[in-house]
């Protein structure tokens, strides 16, 4: 859940690839190839020195992560249809060691992140290693609300609300911390959405639920700063404090819907 164009979004538990790989199978697609057309063809493998060829465990990842994002395709297309709008795909970078976006060159410190200049999701694999090790957040549905997280930064791009935020933000530079968790914690509760998305469909397994819950908790910027020796300062945050990323992520969970997550209306 860091990152410059936003934060890192988890899908824990028992979700499973097998599962995953079945439902593309169900839809009519060819797993074997997720690698070779990412985020429908507009998805690549980079490094800092150009391509990059994944282990066989990054490869493994990427045919999930590439999973995981086709499907929150499937449930915004038809959120947005509900309302009478169009939803505009992401496309879909993996990386390693570093990469040059629209946004400015990142690297893999900086986590999974969003560009809304171009319109896409970056994800460095090795951070599902971290949210694993690091910050004890295991599982398929832990790394899933990572990409959903990042995927409702997108949402927020096309319903115009990220620019209003940075408008607010240029306007009035005391209310920039403020404003960066709210718009954080909003795409938390629509990785929420998603998530609700899932259970409606019977994805989700025993314990998946707790996963996601448990990796949004574990990137809550109190629980980042006692890990680094740091005392907790709340006027520092970015992205939310446990606490709070764990109510809006299960906010959105519950229930299903965009006006839901309208963390600019609450005391948070």
């Amino acid at each position: 859940m860091r990152g410059s164009g936003g934060g890192k979004v988890v899908i824990g538990g028992g979700i499973g690839l097998l599962l995953l790989v079945g439902y593309v199978l169900l839809s009519g697609g060819d797993p074997s190839v997720i690698l070779g057309s990412i985020a429908n063809g507009g998805g690549s493998l980079s490094t800092d020195g150009g391509t990059w060829t994944p282990s066989p465990e990054e490869a493994q990842l990427a045919d999930f992560v590439s999973v995981v994002l086709a499907d929150t395709e499937d449930t915004w297309t038809t959120i947005f249809q509900q309302s009478g709008m169009t939803y505009v795909q992401p496309k879909l970078v993996l990386f390693s060691g570093g990469i040059d976006s629209a946004c400015g060159y990142a690297q893999s410190a900086t986590g999974p992140f969003y560009c809304p200049e171009d319109q896409k999701v970056y994800i460095d694999l090795a951070f599902y290693r971290e949210l694993k090790d690091q910050y004890g957040a295991p599982g398929d549905f832990a790394q899933a609300y990572v990409i959903a997280h990042e995927v409702g930064h997108h949402v927020q791009n096309l319903l115009g609300i990220a620019a209003k935020v940075r408008r607010l933000q240029e306007r009035d530079p005391s209310r920039a911390n403020d404003l960066s968790v709210r718009l954080e914690l909003q795409a938390d509760c629509l990785a929420g959405v998603w998530g609700h998305s899932t259970e409606q469909r019977n994805i989700l397994e025993a314990g998946d639920v707790e996963s996601g819950l448990a990796a949004a908790a574990a990137v809550g910027d109190d629980r980042l700063q006692r890990q680094s020796g740091r005392r907790v300062s709340p006027e520092a945050w970015t992205h939310g404090s446990s606490e709070q990323r764990v109510a809006w992520f299960k906010r959105g969970l519950a229930a299903g819907r965009i006006d839901a997550c309208d963390t600019f209306a609450s005391g948070r």
